[in-house]
């Protein structure tokens, strides 16, 4: 007999065991569950649904894209949740779900009267359902959601290695299979998970290329070269400059709405092919940035903002901190040339960006063994000699966080004072002002000059409620601008004892390598290569060092250049707009 399509609102319990009969017979299930691993709280006026831990959900769609799944609870609520918080359940966990069905809202994307229009077919076990999935290249992206994982308890955690490691957060399901397996020691701590997906540590990587058993070819379209200058050694320059512009942020949505997010157009100068990048695309740049390059300090990206996001002010201050990030990027020599950065700048093509986004998370040459690329001098260097720049370096980095961090903070005060206190003291002196010419007013008479000594006070209370508007203005001229460039600093401080840390991990690698040569359990050829490849380690951070060295140098000169002209240029207004009120008593 053949099984007719059946509307889903007559699936009670007279025909769920028929039904369940005929999906044994087939051998498919019906429905797929879940398990909450962790609680979420979903946002309140969104599709997001909450779901709390060890709660059951019926899963009913997984193509929503950027790490959202689609699900309906106990209660026959539908919405999205993060896949990462939630593991599917085997065949054996799963509890019978359709045995009865409750009749369920509408889901977010669909009017009542389409609910009740969806087909059920016992034929091919599928539901009919009429909403589009959008396949654009963004869903292969990360999420915008930064808040990661948050504790979990032993009994979680428990859970969670007993079953195979779900999706992190914001990783692509359909990535997911496919790096499982290089994704180890998933708990960095307990019920935390990595923020690192995809990379091996730099230790392991350093180990791999300082022992030689790292076998990569590398082109010499690919090698990187340090050369000797007068002031040490440096990285070859940039033999064909460029530069980057980060323009027109504006707001745009996708899945009908459900998700928004603010898109910023970069226009590199070497073609001017405007390509379209999200917040998230340069988070994902960045983190395989700082994976491929150890010695290298990545320039930081603006801070993480969820609340708020779509502020003209706030999409602004980020616009600039990425011209930032970007402007420090093009002028890097190594980080300007690498095939990640310029993937990132000029892919506009679906198909091409999905392959070399993956190609770009399954490189080889991470951390350490990066320094296979590079081509260096001959000369062997002297321990002492690179210790001794390397702990002045350190030095001096721990006393430029300070005062890094403390100019980062003067500008956020100043610009609070510029728009709060400053501001309401000018116009309070106006107020005063302009209060005292009306009350003069009342008894003017028909004398000219108290009429006109009215009108001057009253222009004096204008110029000081102007000046305050002027000082509200100020700050995104000048200490707005200076913040945003420290902010770069701060990060880039903040990163650099990292790279100190690797190289002497390499070092210590290379002492323990002579000391098992004067044990001889090493041979002395091993050994020599193993102390040629640590010179390289200690080329490239000298180079990074010096080259970091000449770019502040030229960069702070022209940021406090700037920041002081446009402190001038703002009192010079305040002073000619008092002196313009002093001439009224003239007259």
């Amino acid at each position: 007999m053949r099984i007719e399509t059946l509307s889903l609102d007559l699936l009670d319990e007279r025909h769920s065991p028929f039904l369940l009969y005929c999906d044994k017979v087939r051998g498919s299930k019906m429905t797929t569950q879940v398990q909450a691993l962790y609680d979420f709280a979903g946002e309140p006026g969104t599709t997001e649904m909450s779901i709390t831990c060890g709660e059951i959900l019926t899963l009913i769609n997984t193509e929503i894209g950027e790490g959202w799944w689609e699900g309906r609870n106990a209660k026959g609520e539908t919405g999205l949740f993060p896949a990462a918080y939630v593991r599917k359940l085997t065949p054996e966990e799963s509890t019978p779900t359709m045995a009865k069905i409750a009749p369920a809202a509408p889901r977010y994307d669909q009017a009542a009267d389409e609910w009740g229009e969806q087909q059920y077919s016992a034929g091919d076990n599928n539901y009919q359902r009429g909403a589009s999935h959008e396949d654009g290249w963004d869903d292969d992206w990360d999420d915008d959601t930064y808040s990661e994982i948050g504790p979990a308890s032993q009994q979680n955690k428990a859970q969670y290695n007993q079953q195979p490691l779900a999706p992190l957060p914001g990783m692509p399901i359909n990535d997911y299979n496919q790096h499982i397996d290089d994704t180890a020691s998933t708990f960095s701590s307990v019920g935390t998970v990595r923020k690192s997906k995809f990379a091996p540590s730099s230790k392991v990587s350093g180990e791999s290329y300082l022992l030689g058993t790292l076998n990569v070819e590398v082109s010499d379209t690919e090698k990187v070269y340090i050369i000797q200058d007068e002031d040490g050694y440096a990285w070859s320059p940039i033999s064909q400059p460029y530069h980057v512009t980060v323009a027109s942020p504006k707001k745009e949505s996708k899945f009908k709405g459900i998700k928004s997010f603010i898109a910023y157009q970069l226009t590199p100068s070497f073609n001017n092919i405007q390509v379209s990048r999200r917040y998230k695309h340069f988070d994902w740049l960045h983190e395989r940035l700082q994976e491929k390059f150890t010695l290298i300090p990545i320039p930081p990206l603006p801070d993480k903002q969820i609340s708020g996001r779509y502020d003209e002010q706030l999409i602004e201050r980020r616009r600039v901190q990425l011209q930032e990030f970007v402007d420090w990027m093009c002028k890097h020599p190594v980080l300007s040339k690498s095939e990640v950065w310029q993937h990132f700048l000029t892919c506009t093509d679906e198909k091409r960006w999905k392959a070399g986004k993956r190609q770009a998370e399954r490189d080889n040459l991470l951390g350490l063994n990066y320094c296979v690329s590079l081509v260096v001098p001959e000369k062997a260097l002297l321990q002492s000699q690179v210790d001794h720049i390397t702990e002045q370096c350190n030095t001096f980095l721990g006393s430029m966080d300070s005062s890094v961090k403390s100019l980062t903070n003067m500008c956020i005060a100043q610009t609070k004072r510029f728009q709060g206190p400053y501001k309401s003291d000018c116009q309070k002196i106006g107020e005063a002002f302009y209060n005292l010419g009306n009350a003069l007013s009342l008894d003017e008479g028909t004398i000219v000059s108290t009429s006109k000594l009215t009108s001057a006070i009253k222009m004096t209370g204008g110029a000081y409620i102007e000046i305050g508007r002027m000082y509200e203005e100020q700050p995104k001229y000048d200490f707005e601008p200076l913040g945003d460039k420290f902010h770069l600093y701060k990060g880039i401080v903040g990163s650099f004892p990292d790279c100190l840390a690797n190289h002497k991990a390499a070092v210590q690698k290379k002492r323990e390598c002579e000391r098992l040569t004067a044990e001889h359990k090493m041979e002395v050829a091993q050994l020599n290569e193993v102390l040629r490849r640590t010179d390289v380690i200690s080329y490239a951070l000298l180079a990074e060092i010096s080259h970091f060295k000449s770019e502040r140098t030229v960069d702070l000169k022209a940021t406090m250049q700037k920041f002081l002209k446009q402190q001038i240029t703002f009192y010079k207004k305040v002073v000619d707009k008092l002196e313009a009120t002093l001439h009224q008593y003239d007259e």
